[in-house]
């Protein structure tokens, strides 16, 4: 005894950062395809010419790049419509309610469905967009222009206010965007002022289903949130670390994870990427599938 020492076992492999094979299929290399039937898109429902798409998250999550990213696609080269801020502060840089339409090739002629943009989610009290103002948003109930205040939510004596909003004016798809590389640092588990954004957007997500308007989340910023897909974006569905985000977002929020969907928006590109157009794509399908069929129910 003590003339041959036993070798300590070796440590366990790591555990590899991509699984075998995508998790959810992707139609790769068929983005001009997507990008033609949503440019065929015709409401089914003659009572609402145009779906209203809202998006909604913490400030800096990529609302306003998102909407830039698609109208991108649709006009075929980077510009922008929504003024998006490229400083990391976690203050909202969107102040006003405000509507984005996506122009077609004929002069004011515009696809039927329209993006709203509002201001950021904070953390605390008296800091971002009031959740109250989302809801009302929801209802149809604030005009255009509105200025939001995080301290005082529009009242019905505002001029803003919508009192009798139509079908039309109400939203029909409500998009929760959150940034995947800011998810560790909003754990919702945590009984700290971190979790303020996410009690905002479960109540926002409350009255939502109250009133039956689908839900979907798009996960962005995953380039930055794993070098596996920074260095590829078509390995976003074989990351095991996106996996788990996206399912760490579907407890914090309870979406569904069929119902998140991973993008990367347009920032610092000057030209476009379809593998980056098809997520993009397939996101923005998924919102005029869920807003058809709320407004289908809502038909008469």
């Amino acid at each position: 005894m003590g003339l041959f020492k036993s070798k300590p076992s070796p440590p366990p492999p790591r555990p590899l950062p991509a699984f075998d094979k995508e998790w959810r299929h992707t139609s790769w290399g068929h983005k001009e395809e997507m990008l033609q039937k949503l440019k065929d898109y015709v409401p089914e429902n003659p009572q609402v010419k145009t779906i209203r798409i809202l998006l909604h998250g913490p400030a800096g999550a990529g609302k306003s790049s998102f909407i830039n990213s698609i109208n991108n696609i649709f006009q075929d080269k980077c510009m922008s419509v929504a003024l998006a801020d490229n400083a990391s502060a976690g203050a909202s840089f969107t102040k006003k309610y405000e509507t984005h339409k996506i122009v077609k090739e004929k002069p004011g002629t515009y696809y039927p469905f329209q993006f709203y943009d509002v201001m950021g989610l904070e953390n605390g009290i008296d800091k971002g967009v009031d959740e109250a103002d989302i809801i009302k948003a929801l209802k149809g109930h604030i005009k255009e222009g509105y200025t939001f205040n995080p301290i005082s939510p529009l009242t019905e004596e505002n001029k803003y206010y919508v009192k009798a909003p139509t079908l039309s004016d109400t939203v029909h798809c409500l998009v929760s965007a959150i940034p995947a590389d800011k998810l560790p640092m909003m754990n919702a588990n945590k009984n700290d002022e971190n979790t303020d954004v996410f009690k905002k957007m479960r109540a926002i997500r409350l009255a939502a289903s109250y009133i039956g308007i689908p839900q979907m989340v798009i996960l962005t910023k995953v380039d930055l949130a794993c070098p596996l897909v920074r260095e590829d974006l078509r390995k976003v569905y074989l990351s095991k670390y996106i996996k788990e985000k996206m399912e760490q977002c579907s407890n914090a929020l309870g979406v569904p994870v069929g119902c998140i969907m991973p993008v990367k928006n347009y920032h610092e590109e000057i030209d476009l990427d379809d593998d980056m157009d098809v997520l993009l794509l397939r996101s923005l399908k998924q919102m005029v599938d869920f807003a058809e069929g709320f407004k289908l129910s809502q038909a008469d």
